[in-house]
């Protein structure tokens, strides 16, 4: 029973050791995306674009979605699309599409291959993607940049 006590603690102390690890990398917080959408919804009224924006953690997850007044329901699918992209690739769905039409990357399921998502870097390592829909990918992409700027190092 000893040995088996000494094991399992052997054991449960990797595991919060692990745990520890993955808790001091940088993460994309809620008042992260709060700064981010603000400034991202601001470029878009500013240029009188009605966008879909999405913003996302490392893995992909929404942390918050604000679909503009008078944006196409379509936008929303489109800019899921693009957060799938960049937390997949770590590239901007622009960049992602160049790669793919030269044959340098795998494709991603579900993916978009046109302007508009971003990803988020905070202290050099990638915390997430901003992605917009709705304007032309450049227009999109200038907008998720302007609330990429909101909280990247």
């Amino acid at each position: 029973m000893r040995k088996f006590l000494s094991g399992l603690a052997l054991i449960c102390g990797f595991g919060l050791s692990n745990y520890g690890v993955a808790q001091d990398a940088p993460a994309l917080t809620y008042a992260m995306a709060e700064r981010a959408m603000e400034a991202a919804v601001a470029e878009s009224r500013a240029n009188n674009w009605n966008l879909t924006i999405v913003i996302a953690d490392a893995a992909g997850v929404p942390v918050m979605i604000h679909r503009m007044d008078g944006a196409s329901a379509r936008t929303y699918d489109i800019a899921l699309s693009k957060a799938r992209v960049v937390t997949a690739t770590g590239l901007s769905s622009g960049e992602y599409g160049r790669r793919l039409q030269a044959g340098e990357i795998a494709e991603v399921e579900g993916g978009v291959t046109f302007a508009g998502g971003v990803p988020v870097m905070l202290n050099g390592e990638r915390i997430g993607a901003i992605t917009s829909s709705g304007a032309r990918g450049t227009e999109d992409e200038q907008v998720s940049l302007a609330g990429a700027a909101a909280i990247t190092d």
